[in-house]
């Protein structure tokens, strides 16, 4: 099973690797990444496009607006084999509301499978700090 897929994301991206908006190629394939603090994310996909299984991973939760990208939630999880984690998340109400619409919600992961929960929690705290997302500041 190709490396995205195991994390839930499409085929789609094998293809496409986009880096800080610069291709960057290995010799075996392509994903998409986006840079978050210092680490390089998976994605962005449409959440709707996501599926299991998903490891251990930092994930973001993104609204688009043109070429724009705002993250709105950042949180950790353990391995997951649920198809509905993202839309039965209790924050998944606040994401709507501030986009619009769920085809507006994009995904960004950070795989971390040998990591343990508060290895994870740090990271989301750093990127909490930084980036003050809207979805993690409300009650």
């Amino acid at each position: 099973m190709h490396y995205a897929q195991q994390h839930g994301l499409p085929k789609r991206l094998k293809n496409a690797l986009i880096l800080d908006k610069k291709e960057k190629t290995d010799y075996f394939t392509k994903i998409m990444t986006i840079q978050i603090l210092h680490y390089e994310f998976l994605g962005p996909i449409k959440l709707d496009e996501w599926g299991p299984p998903m490891g251990k991973v930092v994930f973001v939760i993104l609204s688009r607006n043109k070429d724009l990208f705002n993250i709105i939630y950042i949180d950790q999880s353990e391995k997951t084999n649920d198809t509905d984690f993202f839309t039965k998340h209790k924050k998944f109400k606040c994401w709507i509301t501030h986009t619009g619409f769920e085809k507006n919600l994009y995904l960004s992961i950070y795989p971390m499978s040998d990591s343990d929960q508060k290895e994870r929690q740090k990271l989301v705290n750093r990127a909490l700090e930084r980036y003050k997302p809207i979805c993690n500041m409300e009650d």
